[in-house]
């Protein structure tokens, strides 16, 4: 991975970030659709976010991925508490393109308009106490290709502006993804990625166009941390207990899947070898399977936080490994 197995770089724009980020979605605590589903994972405690967060740093991860939506942007709120005067040391990713109410802790809809990205980039920047975003990024999986290319010209002019340094889509779509990778300071396409969910498409388009493969469920939303057991519910506040449609593997009221949960236990024996947790064997696949890919697992505690940075010393699996994981699966 990289000079060394604990960096990679961000695409064609040159920048190193440690293979291992860290993703930014949970620490942003509880947040809701208007009519009260649950967007976060959960209640969080900010001062533990803080030491997790100051943790991850000291454990060499470089890289932080979050979201203006993200708790309404609480979760760039805490993340430059916890960066501090440590902020030039890391890259920082964020993404644009949901509306939220702040005071209410409601999401608000979406504007796909060259205007309001700028706006939401300003507003960006004051919450994450900063003058540049390493990574910014469109949050609209699904946005209009023809509106896309505005953003990704306006992106082209944050860059000039020097208020990023460069951008990608977060999108499971390969063919909106080679829209933005058109630009000249695309480097990533965020994607959906983990052993349980393959992307081959995705990341041909990232080797073809020089862009970094920035996973997100890495861990398949906890499914493969190895901690939840079938027919368990989680807390109100968590998005898996009432999971919308994108979110498979979980079911309303009940917990993880059966059947994907079958799925990871069969894995388990390989993804544990040498001494890896199971989430580490995870992310060992992912580093496996591509010289590209930056998994970006979620956190909420510092030992999250020492387990997922652990991953790093342990490094990718072997080839032949990750051909017995296609074998297990039935791939």
């Amino acid at each position: 991975m990289g000079t060394n197995d604990h960096t990679r770089t961000l695409g064609r724009s040159g920048i190193e970030v440690s293979a291992l980020g860290f993703g930014c979605w949970a620490i942003g605590g509880e947040w809701r659709t208007a009519d009260g589903q649950p967007l976060g994972w959960g209640k969080v405690d900010d001062e533990e976010s803080v030491r997790a967060v100051r943790r991850a740093l000291d454990l060499g991860v470089t890289f932080f991925d979050t979201a203006d939506a993200y708790g309404t942007g609480h979760s760039e709120r805490i993340l430059a508490r916890a960066l501090g005067k440590r902020r030039a040391d890391v890259v920082v990713a964020t993404k644009w393109g949901n509306l939220f109410d702040e005071e209410r802790r409601t999401a608000d809809g979406q504007d796909d308009s060259p205007a309001h990205a700028r706006r939401a980039l300003t507003a960006s920047l004051r919450r994450l106490d900063t003058d540049y975003v390493d990574l910014y990024q469109l949050h609209i999986s699904d946005a209009d290709v023809g509106r896309a290319a505005e953003l990704r010209d306006i992106c082209e002019d944050f860059v000039r502006e020097g208020l990023i340094r460069a951008y990608g889509w977060s999108t499971d779509d390969p063919g909106r993804a080679a829209v933005f990778a058109v630009g000249p300071h695309c480097t990533a396409v965020q994607h959906r990625l983990n052993v349980l969910q393959d992307a081959p498409e995705l990341l041909a388009l990232c080797a073809e166009s020089d862009l970094a493969s920035i996973n997100r469920s890495p861990l398949a939303m906890g499914l493969l941390t190895g901690r939840h057991t079938a027919g368990r519910a989680f807390e109100a506040g968590d998005i898996r207990n009432a999971p919308p449609a994108w979110l498979p593997g979980f079911s309303r009221g009940t917990g993880a899947d059966a059947e994907w949960l079958g799925r990871v236990e069969a894995l388990r024996d390989l993804l544990t070898d040498n001494g890896r947790t199971l989430a580490q064997g995870a992310l060992a696949w992912l580093w496996a399977r591509s010289p590209r890919t930056i998994p970006i697992p979620g956190f909420r505690s510092v030992a999250q936080a020492e387990e997922n940075a652990g991953a790093l010393a342990k490094g990718p699996l072997t080839a032949a490994q990750l051909t017995e994981a296609d074998r297990i699966l039935g791939r």
